[in-house]
């Protein structure tokens, strides 16, 4: 259980209520975000396809930073200082 489950009902009825504000109101934004990119053209196959090489993107990048981890491991150092030898920025 969630420490929120130990709090008295009238508190975690608050909570939950300002949660549930502020995932409306993150709706609200998101809805507002796909309206325009519509608007400026893009379809919503395109929008799914770009969300979907995104995650993949990401699935890939954690898999090398995983493996930049473990040879900083047995090489003995920092996975920042093996960048320069795989040509790597830091914002990468």
């Amino acid at each position: 259980p969630s420490p929120k489950s130990f709090q008295p009902n009238g508190a975690s009825k608050e909570a939950l209520q300002c949660e549930i504000e502020e995932l409306k109101q993150k709706d609200l934004a998101l809805d507002q975000e796909i309206a325009q990119l519509l608007s400026e053209g893009y379809s919503l196959e395109e929008l799914d396809k770009h969300i979907s090489l995104l995650h993949e993107y990401n699935e890939i990048k954690d898999a090398g930073q995983m493996l930049l981890g473990k040879l900083a491991v047995i090489r003995g150092v920092t996975t920042k200082q093996l960048y320069p030898e795989y040509d790597l920025e830091l914002s990468d």
